[in-house]
């Protein structure tokens, strides 16, 4: 990537300004090459509007996926994931709603499966962050949203999915690097994430017999949408890993090839620490 991008104060945005970000997140390096290594697979994306669902979207249709994403209203993001999706040469569904509500959860499975026949690649991605730095201004409301965005979803599509997903079939999480070393600014946000780790244990156990894989990605500080969404200050975003700076959507995306591959044929139940270095037990 050449040298590390300056990330300049920002005022706060929405995730919907992903265009106005300065630099814009890099979604999939110019020389990535496809190898087909996900050809004639279909991937539904919680989150994929946007930052490191939006790379992965992309990815994914340059190795031969389809994909579906969901989102929760930013439009104009989705509607430009779908474009740079079908400019791979690959179909791609943009279904929008609140992941929070188990039956939109159950619908979207049926909805990408009355499309595109099956579900090869559930990727859980979505999540919602809001920084505090003291327990006192952490109110009810905001751990039900956080709890209710950041883990439920997970177990809903996942309910639904594998009523039909077979042999070879995958399961992804997105989890983070909060989960292993904490945040004392993101108290209820790491607390889903550590739950996303076990979940993904969990069900790789409960899902081995099957044959479907169960893992998991844990990115650091990548440069989406949802940092300067969340912080009002940005300039010194990522300088404290060993790497000295944020990651790129595009460093990420790769992890989740991999994960839904062949490539990772004997690998369950385990994390993958995209980090810029930090070093993490488990």
């Amino acid at each position: 990537m050449g040298q590390p991008k300056e990330f300049p104060e920002q005022e706060q945005k929405q995730p919907g300004d992903e265009y106005k970000m300065q630099p814009e997140p890099e979604i999939i390096k110019e020389n990535y090459r496809g190898s087909q290594k996900l050809e004639g697979k279909t991937a539904l994306i919680t989150g994929g509007d946007s930052g490191i669902g939006r790379s992965i979207a992309v990815h994914f249709a340059r190795e031969g996926a389809n994909v579906c994403i969901i989102y929760l209203e930013e439009n104009e993001d989705a509607l430009e994931t779908k474009k740079m999706v079908e400019a791979e040469g690959q179909k791609c569904e943009i279904l929008e709603g609140d992941l929070k509500q188990e039956d939109f959860c159950k619908s979207v499975v049926q909805q990408t499966i009355s499309e595109f026949r099956k579900i090869n690649i559930l990727v859980n991605n979505a999540a919602v962050q809001f920084p505090k730095d003291d327990i006192q201004d952490i109110g009810f409301d905001q751990i039900q949203e956080t709890f209710d965005t950041n883990i439920f979803p997970y177990f809903y599509l996942a309910k639904e999915a594998l009523k039909q997903m077979k042999d070879g079939d995958c399961i992804i999480n997105t989890t983070s690097v909060t989960a292993y070393r904490g945040s004392e600014h993101l108290l209820d946000y790491s607390s889903t994430k550590g739950a996303i780790v076990s979940f993904t244990r969990s069900l790789s156990k409960m899902l081995a017999k099957r044959k479907i894989r169960v893992n998991g990605v844990a990115p650091g500080p990548i440069w989406t949408p949802l940092i300067p969404a969340t912080f009002n200050d940005v300039k010194e975003f990522g300088q404290d890993t060993p790497m000295g700076r944020a990651g790129q959507p595009c460093e990420v995306g790769p992890a989740y090839v991999f994960l839904a591959s062949e490539d990772s044929s004997y690998i369950t139940g385990q994390v993958i620490h995209v980090n810029g270095g930090e070093i993490i037990g488990g």
